[in-house]
């Protein structure tokens, strides 16, 4: 199977936090919540009531040589509501299918839970 591209976009109905998602490099207003690029199909594609997680920076975890690396993730206060799917139907696609998950933000409380440690080759270790 191809890949699948996966938008998760605040529902337009939804505006909990709407004034700080912009766009970095034009910071512009957006709906995106989050993006995935799944290259590994033979995961099924998210189902209403799926959370996409959140991934955050705790600097007393953090590893010097990768200064803005996440350090943990937790499931997310977004909440998938129902979903659209593309196929792409083109045959130089650089994905077979476009995946929209629409979310509404219903806070959770869920654990910080660590994130492995970065692996690095030897050669990339001594540069």
């Amino acid at each position: 199977m191809g890949r699948k591209y996966i938008i998760f976009r605040a529902d337009w109905k939804e505006e909990h936090g709407a004034e700080t998602r912009q766009l970095a490099h034009t910071g512009a207003m957006t709906d995106i919540l989050v993006e995935h690029f799944d290259s590994n199909s033979t995961r099924p594609i998210p189902k209403p009531g799926y959370r996409p997680r959140e991934f955050h920076r705790i600097e007393q975890f953090a590893d010097q040589r990768f200064p803005n690396a996440s350090t943990h993730s937790r499931i997310g206060d977004w909440e998938v509501t129902r979903v659209e799917e593309y196929p792409s139907g083109q045959p130089d696609s650089d994905f077979e299918t476009i995946v929209i998950c629409y979310c509404r933000y219903s806070p959770v409380t869920t654990p910080l839970e660590p994130l492995p440690k970065i692996q690095t080759t030897q050669a990339l270790q001594e540069v």
